[in-house]
């Protein structure tokens, strides 16, 4: 899965995973329900940078092949359309899973062309046990919490360490939740997004997901294909390889964004003083977690605090002037004050992010097999590692509680689809959350569905992102339904944004918008 694409033109057809029996309703020809719905209370919930936003709450049922047994609350935000012309409801989501999309509403809204984002109502929600839904899952309180063992498994008692951790969270999340833990996966959420839909009145719905959300999306344009009127897909997941074998994957392109980074740290010599030659600076890069596995930085920063911390500059290159500066404090001066903020900033998990990773692990764990033998771990993660050592074993623990997770799992949904009106995809070539591949296979899959390539990008989250070139297409699909036409694999290119400045440059080290999105659509989804 590390090959990327040299030209954007003859990749081979990749065939579709095993499909899961969907529920009934997927295959029931299409009966209006949005007279029947119990229509959304709308109240202000402004803010300071989104002042039209309004909230409300849907009660939905937490089986909904039981829809008269318990029932659970989604949290739902709008951005109301002001203009004449009006094309329905867009539903929006951050990916994760277990991301919170009440506040993307106000974004997406805000950074669309004024005249296209009058025309929608522009609707965020929390799925399913996230954020200000109810019931929202914290699995295990302080999970996260500094200082962790060693994510590297150097010796059996630091591998016992890390294993005794993971099952721990799983089984603190089957004592607490085992009632709620079922129904906590993409169906179910896919289901949630068509009670949404009725619930707005709207005989068809408008998509645009991030990352995770793209998945999302798929599935519920294959449970209703006649109800989706446009569908974006950013940061594409591959539906074929979830979710073990997508993480695995994931560390390849992640350990390339890594040395990315340090080779642009070599570059900028001048302000780091860390060397020219990006060897001599990853030599550096992992002479540093060698110390900090002895010595964690002010009490907060070991080795695997150091590489939670480091992970969000795989996802956005926005934040590399912020992580260099800190890399280099500490390097140069033994100075771990910017360490220790850098970590506050981008690698510590605080309750939001407890809930984000319950949810992130009760979806994944739930929504496809993983292996339940840790012998299969450990080999795999291992021929992993001595390719990609910056993220394998981190990761690995991050998901490690599916080996131990208390509910039996669902086969894969097979998103193949040749009944979508024309869908948009966006994707960079060496976006490591998703790698480039997902958005090809996607692309095949979903017949009529246009693909527009950043090429040489290595960002996740690539629209309304500070991409002109990018967001041109996004607006004219969501305007009027054009999309690009092409005959190679990719239907449309366009360039990719230039690499940040040091701070100490004039130059901004990363658009505003840019650093926004990707503060919404946060990590590891």
């Amino acid at each position: 899965m590390r090959q990327r694409a040299a030209v954007l033109c003859g990749a081979a057809v990749i065939a579709a995973g095993t499909v899961t029996a969907l529920p009934a309703e997927a295959s029931a020809p299409h009966r209006s329900d949005a007279s029947q719905a119990a229509k959304p209370s709308w109240k202000k919930c402004g803010t300071s940078d989104y002042p039209t936003l309004q909230c409300a709450s849907l009660s939905v049922p937490l089986d909904h092949d039981r829809p008269d047994g318990r029932r659970i609350t989604l949290a739902l935000s709008r951005i109301p359309h002001t203009g004449a012309a009006y094309q329905g409801p867009l539903l929006v989501n951050p990916g994760g899973p277990g991301g919170s999309g009440r506040t993307l509403a106000g974004f997406v809204a805000s950074s669309l062309p004024p005249e296209v984002a009058a025309q929608y109502d522009v609707i965020g929600f929390d799925p399913r046990g996230v954020g200000k839904s109810e019931p929202a899952l914290n699995c295990l309180p302080g999970h996260f919490d500094p200082v962790r063992p060693d994510s590297l498994p150097a010796d059996p008692a630091v591998e016992e360490a890390n294993l005794a951790r993971a099952k721990g969270f799983a089984d603190a999340c089957g004592a607490k939740y085992a009632d709620v833990l079922p129904y906590i996966d993409t169906v179910s959420a896919a289901r949630d997004v068509d009670a949404i839909r009725a619930a707005l009145g709207a005989e068809r719905i408008n998509y645009f997901g991030y990352s995770y959300g793209t998945y999302l999306g798929a599935v519920y344009a294959k449970l209703h294909p006649d109800r989706v009127r446009r569908l974006v897909l950013d940061s594409v997941v591959d539906p074929t390889d979830v979710w073990y074998d997508a993480n695995l994957n994931q560390d390849h392109v992640f350990d390339d964004r890594h040395r990315a980074f340090l080779a642009w740290i070599a570059e900028h010599d001048g302000a780091y003083g860390l060397g020219t030659d990006p060897e001599r600076v990853e030599t550096a890069w992992y002479a540093m977690r060698t110390a900090l596995a002895k010595e964690p930085a002010g009490g907060k920063v070991g080795a695997s605090e150091l590489e939670d911390t480091f992970l969000p500059g795989g996802y956005y290159n926005g934040y590399w002037p912020y992580l260099a500066e800190a890399f280099a404090a500490y390097v140069n001066d033994a100075d771990t004050g910017l360490l220790v903020e850098a970590y506050e900033n981008f690698g510590a998990v605080d309750a939001s992010g407890e809930n984000g990773y319950s949810v992130y692990a009760s979806v994944q764990c739930r929504d496809a097999g993983w292996p339940r033998d840790w012998d299969e771990w450990r080999d795999d993660n291992e021929d992993v590692y001595e390719k990609a050592p910056f993220m394998t074993w981190n990761n690995a623990w991050y998901n490690a509680p599916c080996a131990f997770w208390p509910t039996a799992s669902r086969r894969p949904v097979d998103v193949t689809n040749r009944e979508l009106p024309p869908a948009l995809l966006f994707q960079a070539t060496g976006d490591a959350a998703t790698p480039y591949e997902g958005g090809v296979t996607v692309h095949r899959l979903l017949r009529g569905s246009s693909l527009v390539v950043e090429e040489g990008g290595g960002n996740h989250g690539i629209t309304l992102s500070g991409n002109t070139c990018l967001d041109e297409h996004l607006a004219a699909y969501l305007a009027d339904g054009t999309v690009p036409r092409g005959d190679g694999e990719a239907d449309a290119v366009c360039a990719a944004l230039p690499a940040p400045k040091p701070l100490e440059s004039k130059a901004a080290s990363a658009s505003s918008r840019g650093s926004t999105l990707h503060g919404l659509l946060g990590f590891r989804g």
